[in-house]
């Protein structure tokens, strides 16, 4: 809640004109740093912005651990962690047993990852079982955990289908609340924000789709039930389940879904957009996993120290305080709990496949993952990795232990701050959409490059081994292109593919009316070139090179025929449509061939005057 002095703060600037506010405003965020940042904005619109201290940040939540097999509940033993967890026995699970796969490094290196002080329960990490938990399994276990919740006075569960697979599976969420239903309007309607935790985009990483089952079970029935008071959940355990079923990184059709946010060419994709469309969630997790091994070593002569990779959204055009609100609100309570498990954490990086290329890049800044494509959503969006690609079943309780500690983390500090979100995120919906007809887009942005000690282990010793990489930064992004913010942009009748893929986004598209003239800019291509992607390797296998496009823009008056299609950009998802739209975008509709035509997209440089009507 804001003081009295910050209220009087916030009123005198609220007194100033536009054009002195965005000179101090950025004056400020540049010298007085956040919190005064934060109270100028807060008195240029009608709902005020909480008072921010830097770097106050929510406390780890103390961890209540019960002992596997302890009979009653008085054997809670609190630890000082930042993980709550009741493990507990998953009867009629019949252990599969196998060869337990050798270390791929040595001992040394691999007494650096010891069990965790904690076990963890669900199907997969039953011991002695060769693979993860099925997908009937899943289904299972969530209709279970929805049961155990309605037992709780004012809970609401439900498990609901949001689609289907490539080979027909259902993919399936986990609804929690305490509103009046599970239903996405009754869920909105708690006006408390919503977390969407997604794992196993990829199939062969199921740690984070374990630590899924855990969570749900802790936010049912165990530890995390208080956090309900002042959150909805929304949990999508396993994304990919023919990738899970075949042990495969991709979709059965050979596609990489993580980086199919924004063109939703898949079933996958489509759903999770979906979904994300009717609950409109505050925070969005996807918990991953990275290699153990493999082009580190050939490169450097060391291997991953890590025991988890975090980053929130890095992409273009995203609203200055979201950023903040990543960093200050969530990533700092997120490296405190994961230390306080004395599990090792790093930015989110990775290498290329080109055996002479030693660049180690941040996860990237186009607009196709779920991080970067809930940024733009205006969501609090972050990817966990784990190390785990590679090992198979190896360390998989440590692996987990660090995936529940990340999510439990983000789950209290959304549940902490709660007032603030409540505030801030409707006050970055009006500042996206106020800035329809003006200011400027960023169209291409790059890292910046820098150099960064970058701790490995030893594969022989397992010591630390420090290696100053050269390494693209996503927390400074170059303008590569920009240009002037249109006010919308007008799509011709047969881009019915891009507008349904723009509207399960939650897009606002209009049809024309009737026939008329926008002054508009038209594109015309000059050249285009394949680049492949910096922030992927050979993880990455089915990843689609990057399309670079060059194009001129001419002025004028455009004929526009009744029938087609307006994009506005004063709408909340402005930002989302600009990386989708700009043909020259690397994430676009037409550098993807999602638009073939590049004459089917205008840029609408006025407020439109002929008649346009809401779709249905």
């Amino acid at each position: 809640m804001a003081t009295p002095s910050n209220q009087s703060h916030v009123q005198r600037f609220a007194q100033r004109s536009a054009r002195r506010f965005a000179r101090q405003s950025a004056q400020l965020a540049r010298t007085a740093g956040l919190a005064a940042t934060v109270a100028v904005l807060a008195g240029c619109t009608s709902m005020p912005l909480p008072p921010w201290v830097p770097g106050s940040s929510p406390r780890p939540a103390p961890v209540a651990v019960s002992p596997a097999g302890a009979a009653t509940a008085s054997a809670v033993v609190t630890q000082p962690s930042g993980v709550l967890v009741t493990p507990v026995p998953v009867p009629g699970v019949p252990p599969a047993v196998a060869a337990p796969l050798a270390p791929p490094y040595s001992a040394a290196v691999a007494a650096r990852f010891p069990a965790p002080p904690v076990a963890y329960s669900t199907p997969g990490l039953q011991r002695e079982r060769a693979g993860f938990t099925s997908q009937p399994e899943i289904r299972s276990w969530l209709r279970e955990q929805a049961a155990a919740a309605l037992r709780s006075p004012g809970t609401r569960a439900a498990v609901v289908s949001i689609g289907r697979s490539q080979r027909g599976e259902e993919i399936e969420a986990l609804i929690l609340t305490r509103g009046a239903g599970t239903d996405p309007t009754s869920v909105l309607a708690t006006a408390r924000p919503t977390v969407l935790m997604v794992g196993q985009q990829h199939g062969n990483e199921p740690a984070g789709s374990e630590a899924l089952l855990v969570v749900a079970r802790e936010l049912s029935q165990g530890l995390l039930r208080h956090l309900l008071d002042n959150i909805n959940v929304v949990i999508v355990a396993r994304a990919n389940p023919d990738g899970a079923e075949a042990g495969q990184r991709l979709t059965a059709s050979g596609q990489d879904m993580s980086l199919d946010h924004l063109l939703l060419n898949t079933p996958e994709t489509r759903a999770l957009a979906q979904l994300t469309r009717d609950y409109r969630p505050a925070v969005v997790v996807d918990a991953q996993e990275y290699a153990a091994v493999g082009r580190f070593l050939d490169k450097f002569g060391a291997l991953p120290r890590h025991d988890a990779l975090l980053q929130y959204a890095t992409a273009a055009n995203l609203p200055e305080f979201l950023t903040k609100a990543s960093e200050e609100w969530y990533r700092r309570p997120l490296l405190s709990a994961l230390k306080m498990q004395n599990l090792s954490t790093e930015w989110y990086h990775t290498i290329s496949d080109d055996p002479a290329d030693k660049k180690v890049a941040m996860g990237g800044t186009s607009a196709d993952a779920i991080r970067n494509v809930g940024g733009l959503r205006n969501a609090v969006s972050f990817v966990v990795q784990t190390r785990g690609v590679g090992i198979g079943r190896l360390d998989l309780q440590r692996r987990v232990h660090a995936q529940v500690t990340a999510m439990s983390s983000v789950l209290a500090s959304t549940a902490q701050r709660t007032s603030e979100l409540a505030q801030l995120l409707p006050y970055i919906d009006k500042e996206v959409s106020a800035m329809s007809c003006t200011g400027e887009a960023v169209v291409e942005a790059q890292p910046t490059p820098a150099q960064y000690a970058l701790v490995m282990l030893d594969p022989v010793t397992g010591a630390d081994k420090t290696v100053t990489v050269d390494w693209d930064s996503s927390l400074a992004l170059r303008k590569v292109k920009a240009r002037t913010r249109p006010c919308g942009y007008l799509l011709t009748e047969a881009s019915t593919t891009a507008v349904e893929r723009l509207r399960l986004q939650g897009v606002q598209v209009q049809r024309v009316a009737e026939p008329g003239a926008m002054l508009g800019d038209r594109y015309r291509e000059l050249s285009r070139r394949q680049s492949p992607r910096r922030d992927t390797g050979t993880e990455a296998a089915g990843a689609r090179p990057v399309t670079l496009i060059e194009v001129v823009l001419s002025r004028g008056l455009v004929d526009v025929a009744r029938g087609g299609y307006y994009v506005p950009l004063n709408q909340p998802l402005g930002n989302l449509v600009v990386a989708a739209l700009e043909p020259d975008s690397p994430s676009s509709f037409f550098a993807n061939a999602l638009l073939t035509d590049l004459a089917s997209t205008v840029r609408v440089m006025a407020p439109p005057s002929i008649r346009i009507e809401e779709l249905p």
